[in-house]
């Protein structure tokens, strides 16, 4: 039979090309076999032990990131808690910085000018000697009557629009009243009337309760008594005054002089404090891991999926102009809870020297106003958070959002006045502008 390939018979083939044949065929088997058993010696390396030789390297290299990671972690939260903790620091030696005045109209306005005063220069020395003392002592600052036009409500406009924490007035007729009382026996007498003392606690509650009124309460006290020992001395030895007077009027005795206080606009009602408190913490918060639940979606325009990828600078853009818009959402839902838990924001406004529980100069409309603090304040807060995401990237932006929460919080939750000065820089910081 003859061979299709060589066009001869297969008899006519040498035995040498049969045995070329036959090993190029045993090579082919034993290479196969060769790799089989190389490919079962590459598979997936079997686990060792911690301390195996095999692991020396790594070991080392992940002792070494471990230590860098923990020092460069230990080094922030000395860093970063220092900037909480240091902002009480020095709290009683700044305690000066709240001011109060002292206005004293005792005897100086018309029809009292001819009247000796007493009350007054006795309260304003008092003032002037605790300026001296070492204890801690609110910034007590005798101010003029002209300074004020003469004019009690003036005043209290000054406290109100924030020119003092507190104002202590004795009033221009409290002598007068207090010598009639005993002359004519007016029982009618009210040794409240002759001091007066103003603030407003809704400026900063906090401050108020921790600081301001103690003292203030302190000192009225011992006003009160220093002042009832004196005048009662007084009193007992000028014979001329008939001893039934006395009897009918004893608080013109005892205690004599008080002080009236008009807190002009109380912090009320308790459900607004997570509105300037913790809930600007959650406000925070929201504003920086919205970057995280849209970075997928802006990402898409990166992505060569059956398009071309977009501009960077475009980019860019388009991510400041999206955020801003979802802020605009996000604190509408924000601020309608303090809505749902019915805080006040549709009462009627009153006047400014006078004492309202949360009157509204916006009336129906301020609400909006509060929404678009909020607003404004999440772009603030927010557009740091994307901006400085994009340049460090992970892991760092959790410690970027650890730095932007505790600066934003010793420089608004607590009084800058009472701070060091070196924080005066918080008056710039978003969440002190969207509380005060």
């Amino acid at each position: 039979m003859a061979d299709p390939k060589h066009g001869r018979p297969a008899s006519d083939r040498s035995p040498s090309s049969d045995e070329t044949i036959n090993g190029q065929a045993e090579h082919g088997r034993e290479k196969s076999s060769h790799d089989e058993e190389k490919g079962q010696g590459e598979g997936p390396p079997q686990p060792v032990g911690f301390f195996s030789k095999s692991l020396n390297k790594v070991r080392l290299q992940v002792f070494g990131l471990w230590a860098r990671t923990t020092l460069i972690l230990a080094v922030f939260i000395l860093v970063a808690l220092s900037l909480y903790w240091a902002v009480l620091f020095h709290v009683e030696k700044n305690t000066s910085s709240l001011t109060v005045f002292v206005v004293d109209f005792d005897g100086r306005v018309p029809p009292y000018t001819g009247v000796t005063p007493l009350v007054g220069p006795m309260i304003t020395q008092t003032t002037e000697m605790m300026l001296s003392a070492p204890e801690p002592h609110l910034g007590y600052d005798t101010v003029q009557p002209s300074v004020f036009n003469n004019d009690p409500l003036a005043v209290r406009q000054a406290v109100y629009d924030w020119k003092a924490y507190a104002a202590i007035i004795i009033m221009p007729n409290a002598t007068a009243m207090l010598q009639q009382a005993v002359d004519q026996a007016n029982v009618t007498y009210d040794p409240l009337g002759a001091c007066q003392v103003i603030y407003v606690e809704a400026r900063d509650e906090t401050t108020y309760a921790n600081y301001v009124l103690p003292q203030l309460n302190t000192l009225e006290t011992q006003i009160t008594s220093e002042f009832g020992q004196m005048w009662t001395k007084m009193v007992m030895q000028n014979t001329t005054i008939p001893r039934t007077n006395l009897q009918r009027v004893p608080q013109a005795l005892s205690p004599a002089i008080g002080f009236s206080q008009f807190n002009l606009r109380p912090f009320r009602p308790a459900v607004m404090t997570p509105a300037v408190t913790i809930g600007l913490i959650y406000l925070i918060i929201l504003s920086f891991f919205s970057f995280a639940f849209y970075l997928p979606i802006h990402m898409r325009f990166l992505s060569p999926s059956g398009h071309p990828p977009l501009k960077f600078p475009a980019f860019i853009i388009w991510r400041w102009a999206a955020t801003i818009t979802v802020y605009f959402f996000l604190s509408l839902a924000y601020s309608l809870i303090s809505l749902a838990f019915q805080i006040p924001f549709n009462n009627h406004s009153a006047p400014t020297t006078s004492v309202a529980n949360n009157p509204e100069p916006y009336g129906k409309g301020t609400f909006v106003v509060y929404w678009m603090i909020n607003y404004i304040g999440m772009i603030a807060l927010g557009l740091a958070c994307e901006n400085v995401a994009m340049v460090i990237g992970q892991p760092w932006t959790a410690m970027w959002l650890i730095f932007w929460v505790i600066t934003n919080v010793s420089t608004s939750f607590y009084s800058l006045d009472l701070a060091p000065r070196w924080y005066y820089w918080g008056y710039a910081w978003p969440l002190h502008n969207s509380r005060f």
